[in-house]
């Protein structure tokens, strides 16, 4: 099995995790003002853990819920086992399951999958981007006029506040705007053509490691700017490579 086809069946296998439970009450392992971590949230990660790295057993793992494996390797699973948790606490069917593999710093392989939807997004570095087998592209439109834009806010007041000025200076220009929940899944959408832009003033790199393979596979662009004070935590602007998204930052 290739590291594209482990990611993918790792992906998947935890997203009949999530389904399954989606819409039941679910433990809340700690609460705070902008956050919510789930139980389910270790679970998923623990199943992905365990499918990736009894198949490639020197290799690291890298996720939201902690780290696994052989830190020293050279290859680091890097996971969101749900990207959305609030939103899959809330009942809002908008969520995925995120896996990409770095290699001596390199991504070379990016799985989103959404299994509430049923879609899955599927990356090698160097090869076609695929929505369920098909091969996609990024969206032609070059207008901000005529486009959709995802914005992030962050968790902080200084990430807030610049993510409602972006919004606010975007929705004048924009012809639509969205706050969508799931960083993973707006690059998936600017990957497919759906969304043109998404930008973000402090993001985890687990949220976007696949997804910014996807997107530049796709024929878009992906600017990271690492955050001083925040390990493997970025600023993100994310576009089709066409539209002037620097008149609204």
């Amino acid at each position: 099995m290739s590291d594209l086809e482990l990611a993918t069946y790792a992906a998947k296998e935890a997203g009949k995790l999530l389904r399954a439970h989606f819409g039941q009450e679910a433990a809340v392992d700690e609460a705070t003002h902008h956050d919510i971590k789930l139980a389910l949230d270790k679970e998923s990660q623990k199943l992905i853990e365990d499918i990736l790295l009894q198949a490639r057993p020197g290799d690291a793992l890298y996720g939201e819920e902690g780290l696994a494996g052989n830190q020293e390797s050279a290859r680091h699973w890097i996971v969101d086992p749900i990207d959305g948790t609030v939103n899959f606490y809330y009942g809002i069917p908008h969520f995925c399951v995120s896996i990409a593999l770095r290699v001596e710093d390199e991504i070379v392989v990016g799985v989103i999958h959404d299994p509430m939807v049923g879609e899955t997004w599927t990356v090698e570095k160097g090869g076609q981007p695929m929505l369920d087998g098909k091969p996609i592209r990024v969206s032609p439109r070059t207008r901000l006029e005529e486009s959709a834009v995802f914005v992030g806010c962050g968790k902080d007041e200084a990430a807030l506040s610049t993510g409602l000025e972006r919004f606010r200076k975007a929705s004048l220009r924009a012809r639509k705007m969205r706050m969508m929940g799931s960083a993973a899944l707006g690059m998936a959408y600017i990957a497919s053509g759906r969304l043109d832009a998404y930008v973000e003033s402090r993001i985890s790199l687990w949220d976007i490691a696949a997804g910014k393979l996807l997107v530049e596979a796709a024929g878009g662009k992906v600017e990271l700017s690492q955050s001083p004070d925040h390990a493997d935590a970025y600023s993100i602007v994310a576009t089709n490579g066409l539209i002037p998204i620097e008149e609204i930052l």
